[in-house]
């Protein structure tokens, strides 16, 4: 990372603090106009976004859950480093049980913002999780090691009638382009020491998705190995757009090789805030200047977002 990129992150969060008003009003009237976009999915199956990075996709009767994120953890337990645990009745609330029989978890990577609900759902649904190693010693810290997949990248997973590979990927530099927050391992011990930053990265996956003839690729980190990234295109690319300016030509190395049908933006609110509350946006993370910067490199693929906790299903 060199200064003069430095510099120009410096700038940008300047920038958007100076007219953070004004650009949350931009970023809400694009994400208004993206909600009407249509996206290529199969009758019978139906997508919800959970806020941030988390999904639920269910295909007559079965359902699929990825990085599900119901338990908002304040910014002042990040800060304090107070343990940060899921609270089941928000489990109840967002996830009712006519929703389908949940045939597995799918965890891109460790961060609480990602992971903290897992193990509870795991257990209340009867559900595996499948991840990271960090994953797995998440899931023995609550006593469902039985009930943890350490995945093996690449391999196919039929979990009812999803079909499943997690793709080796990177987690974009968040700290000014320096570093990965709270990166390596998760080794934490015992639940009462789990504070935000103890749910450390791990080992980071794309996951790719196969339903009824469509394709999925959730992305929960803009960042990515580029090898890995599978190419002759997806339907729909679930993008998780909140560090993709700390990562050199982001889009034009990820799109090249997905060439989506839809690029679906995610990871773009305010995940410190509780799912009743109105949505907002994370820090200067300019949903706005979404649209312009896919298509400054694909004519080829719409753009979209979804209402959190409004499932969408194909049109008639």
């Amino acid at each position: 990372m060199s200064a003069l990129r430095t510099a120009e992150h410096l700038a940008s969060f300047a920038g958007f603090v100076a007219r953070r008003e004004a650009r949350e009003r931009a970023d809400t009237a694009v994400m208004n106009d993206l909600t009407a976009v249509g996206l290529p999915i199969p009758r019978g199956l139906e997508i919800e976004w959970l806020g941030t990075a988390g999904y639920r996709l269910t295909f007559s009767g079965q359902t699929l859950l990825i990085d599900p994120y119901l338990t908002r953890v304040p910014l002042r337990a990040v800060l304090r480093r107070s343990p940060a645990l899921a609270d089941r009745a928000l489990h109840r609330r967002y996830l009712p049980a006519d929703g389908g029989d949940v045939v597995g978890i799918l965890v891109g990577h460790t961060h609480f913002d990602h992971v903290i609900d897992v193990p509870e759902l795991s257990r209340a649904l009867d559900a595996p999780a499948y991840g990271s190693s960090s994953l797995v010693r998440l899931m023995t810290l609550y006593g469902l090691r039985d009930r943890a997949v350490e995945v093996q990248p690449g391999r196919a997973y039929e979990l009812g009638p999803f079909t499943v590979r997690f793709v080796p990927s990177r987690h974009s530099k968040l700290l000014l382009g320096y570093k990965v927050p709270f990166d390596g391992a998760l080794t934490c011990d015992h639940l009462d020491a789990l504070s935000p930053s103890a749910y450390r990265c791990g080992a980071i996956y794309g996951l790719h998705i196969e339903v009824a003839g469509t394709t999925f690729y959730h992305q929960g980190s803009a960042n990515l190995i580029d090898d890995q990234v599978p190419t002759g295109g997806v339907d729909v690319f679930l993008a998780g757009i909140a560090g993709r300016s700390f990562t050199e030509d982001y889009w034009e190395r990820i799109l090249s090789r997905l060439d989506p049908r839809v690029v679906v933006a995610n990871h773009y609110d305010d995940f410190f805030r509780p799912l009743s509350a109105p949505l907002g946006f994370s820090t200067n993370v300019n949903l706005a200047a979404f649209p312009d910067e896919v298509r400054a490199v694909t004519r080829d693929a719409a753009v979209a977002t979804l209402r959190p906790l409004e499932p969408v299903a194909a049109a008639p």
